[in-house]
């Protein structure tokens, strides 16, 4: 069975391991740089992107996570996990890894109150929309050479690849669907 980390400092991880297994792989709760070893993947979840920066600078986690992906093994961030795979976070210094070339806009569809559901058409999923968990979520305000916009909701972008990584702005996890996963876990081949 193939070990799919995941990120396991603060947010949506239990969520996102239950999808994982859903799928057929062996998800490994990632909280020290060593359980990095052992995983082809690894999925950095929705949360608090300041907290979740946080815990991991104090657990020795960016450099672990920054050479993880830099070697070729695919990253899957939502939400938060979008924010600190950004080459920039839009009018904050915050930590991030910086591993795709996007910038973004934290808390962009407005504060926890104004979280919604959506369907979100993804062409490359097929005709289906997914349905969009957003909370207090990021988009992408700008993308680099090499990102691909994998979804648009309301004009904005939402969903972007760029070689191994992936990138959304709402929680997929928070849902049975499991297809952005299973695209997720192509990038393994």
């Amino acid at each position: 069975m193939t070990a799919v980390g995941v990120l396991a400092l603060q947010g949506a991880f239990l969520e996102h391991a239950r999808a994982l297994q859903a799928c057929g792989c062996r998800p490994v709760e990632v909280r020290k740089p060593e359980q990095l070893d052992d995983c082809r993947a690894l999925i950095i979840p929705g949360g608090e992107s300041t907290a979740i920066g946080k815990l991991m600078d104090e657990f020795g986690l960016f450099e672990s996570v920054r050479r993880f992906g830099a070697g070729g093994r695919p990253i899957f961030g939502t939400c938060a996990g979008m924010v600190l795979l950004a080459r920039e976070i839009e009018g904050s210094e915050q930590p991030r890894l910086g591993l795709m070339d996007i910038a973004v806009k934290r808390n962009a569809f407005g504060r926890q109150v104004d979280s919604f559901e959506a369907d979100v058409l993804v062409p490359v999923l097929g005709e289906k929309p997914v349905r969009g968990v957003f909370i207090r979520a990021p988009y992408v305000t700008a993308v680099g050479r090499g990102v691909e916009t994998l979804a648009v909701f309301d004009g904005k972008v939402v969903l972007v690849g760029q070689d191994k990584f992936l990138a959304g702005a709402f929680h997929p996890e928070l849902t049975t669907d499991t297809r952005l996963h299973q695209y997720f876990l192509r990038f393994l081949d």
